[in-house]
């Protein structure tokens, strides 16, 4: 890949979160946590300040949306070869980029975020920050060239880990999330709850 290639797919990739923070922002997002500062780490599951800072219990599962949209871009070149314009790895990083800026768009909008409060053990939830989601993108980002770069056991490996310590320690990870949009099962909500 040549570095004209490589420049032109960071400035789309750039663009893009540009429009996503905007488009937040005219959602009515807060930029930063209402508490007025950042942190690097928010540690605390069920509280009104997950989401609102640069990572969270919740930041595994962006990343593992990474390894999964390497997989399935990875899967649609490779079984479908009219889809080649999807062969660049810069291509298929911003086909990623695209859709996990579409997720965080979805994910802020008042019917989610109230789906969540009423289902889920967020209670609290309030959507996420501007600054919170442009890093989910990121960590998604991440999550992507790992997977672009490890083999495929050891991203399958990464992504069991990560799910495991997440459900440990909150009870909650992005199998359980998923389940929960499929339908709120009443037993794992109370097993949850503890």
């Amino acid at each position: 890949m040549n570095s004209v290639k490589i420049y032109n797919y960071i400035i789309a990739g750039v663009m893009i979160i540009i429009v996503l923070a905007l488009a937040l922002w005219l959602m009515g997002r807060y930029p930063i946590c209402e508490c007025g500062y950042i942190k690097l780490w928010h540690g605390i599951a069920a509280s009104p300040e997950t989401s609102q800072h640069l990572s969270d219990w919740y930041t595994p599962s962006h990343i593992i949306h990474g390894f999964l949209f390497y997989g399935l871009l990875w899967f649609l070149v490779y079984r479908w070869p009219k889809l080649s314009w999807l062969q660049s790895f810069g291509v298929r990083l911003i086909a990623a980029i695209l859709l996990e800026a579409g997720w965080e768009l979805i994910e802020n909008t008042n019917w989610i975020i109230d789906y969540y409060r009423q289902n889920t053990l967020s209670i609290e939830y309030n959507g996420d920050t501007i600054i919170n989601s442009v890093f989910d993108v990121l960590w998604m980002m991440g999550g992507f060239l790992l997977a672009w770069r490890l083999p495929t056991w050891a991203s399958i490996g990464l992504v069991i880990v990560m799910e495991l310590v997440v459900l440990y320690f909150v009870r909650d990870n992005l199998t359980l999330n998923i389940l929960f949009f499929i339908y709120p099962f009443p037993t794992i909500l109370e097993w949850q709850q503890g």
